[in-house]
């Protein structure tokens, strides 16, 4: 089998305005891709970046999508390590597009299979996926009042976006939780947004909040002052951009600067690397969290497939489109029932894209 021609779309999906500590977006930056091949076995992948986080946009994915389809083209999309490796010397980075292709290489070879993906990556059956519902920086009695719309359509599981302020953080969380009572949990994420006074601060207030856990509290060049804080903080810390490969994981948990490790295929570079950081971290007890950026349900589908194939994926945010997508041009693929993430049946990832929808968007093949 070889590859004969990629399609490479700009996804682009509107928003309504969502807003985290490093700044707003109103659309998602997806890329959408169809791998094609000689024997008649086509592969999807998408990738959604996010700037402020990952450093790519969607116009630096669409031009490096183009660089890897010719390096691709007549190639083995069988050969997994062989491909993901040929971009990784092409180009340092880039993570975010990466993920996209080796997306698509994973659906090939499931399909070529005959398996499921999550049954192509060593699963035995599915299991129960409940993702916690994301809320974006606001004023606190707004937030307040979304928690408990919240809530009322069904959320177990609420993730806080936080990061501006310290001061309002505390009242953020404080006036949620007394908003949703005892037995919702709550998650915060403060996307790097704190210095380090400022988390220190944070997290010991908040420990009387009973908050299962923070992500990311400050930049990634203060990864060195992380593990004090997690020493005296009441809430265990989820690294999340301070991994992007299993070697920083590695070196997270050796210093002891996480409790948990947040997973998203647009970080890692895809589902192999994703494997890989999942391997480090069950080696040495620590769970993980399946996250993501703005995603569809295309590139959800997969992280649902990787999130069931894999027992120490414990934790699930996959709520990339339900904060604020405005359609949904996906066929097949994941469905939500309430909160609860349930894979579609059939081999691969199981998803694709309306063709309609892909006819107004700007194309090209390689």
């Amino acid at each position: 089998m070889i590859i004969t021609h990629t399609d490479i779309y700009r996804f682009s999906i509107p928003m309504h305005p969502f807003t985290i500590a490093t700044g707003t977006m109103d659309f998602a930056q997806n890329t959408f891709i169809r791998i094609h091949t000689n024997e008649g076995l086509y592969g999807v992948g998408e990738c959604s970046a996010f700037p402020m986080i990952v450093g790519e946009t969607q116009s630096t994915c669409f031009a490096m999508a183009q660089d890897f389809a010719r390096l691709w083209k007549g190639k083995d999309p069988l050969d997994i390590e062989g491909r993901m490796n040929e971009l990784h010397l092409f180009t340092a980075g880039n993570s975010t597009i990466k993920s996209a292709f080796d997306m698509a290489l994973y659906d090939i070879a499931s399909r070529n299979a005959g398996l499921p993906l999550y049954r192509f990556l060593g699963g035995s059956s599915k299991k129960e996926l409940e993702t916690d519902l994301t809320m974006g920086i606001s004023n606190a009695a707004h937030m307040a009042e979304q928690a408990v719309d919240f809530v009322k359509r069904g959320v177990r599981m609420i993730k806080i976006k936080l990061g501006k302020d310290p001061d309002e953080d505390i009242l953020r969380v404080k006036g949620i939780r007394e908003a949703v009572g005892p037995d919702i949990i709550l998650r915060i994420d403060a996307n790097q947004g704190w210095n380090p006074a400022g988390a220190e601060k944070a997290l010991i207030a908040m420990g009387a909040f009973n908050v299962q856990f923070c992500e990311q509290p400050m930049r990634t060049y203060n990864d060195h002052l992380v593990p004090a804080l997690k020493k005296i903080s009441p809430i265990p810390i989820m690294a999340d951009e301070s991994v992007y490969d299993h070697y920083d994981a590695e070196r997270a948990i050796r210093t002891e600067a996480c409790s948990y490790v947040n997973i998203k295929l647009a970080k890692s570079g895809g589902l192999r690397e994703a494997i890989l950081i999942n391997k480090v971290c069950e080696s040495n007890g620590i769970a993980c969290m399946i996250g993501g950026m703005l995603e569809s349900r295309l590139a959800l589908t997969a992280a649902a497939h990787f999130a069931t194939a894999f027992d120490n994926v414990k934790f699930y945010d996959m709520d990339t489109c339900l904060v604020g997508h405005k359609l949904d041009p996906v066929t097949g693929g994941a469905t939500y029932n309430g909160f609860m993430v349930e894979l579609p049946e059939g081999n691969g990832i199981g998803a694709d894209v309306q063709e309609h929808f892909l006819a107004g968007l700007e194309k090209i093949s390689i």
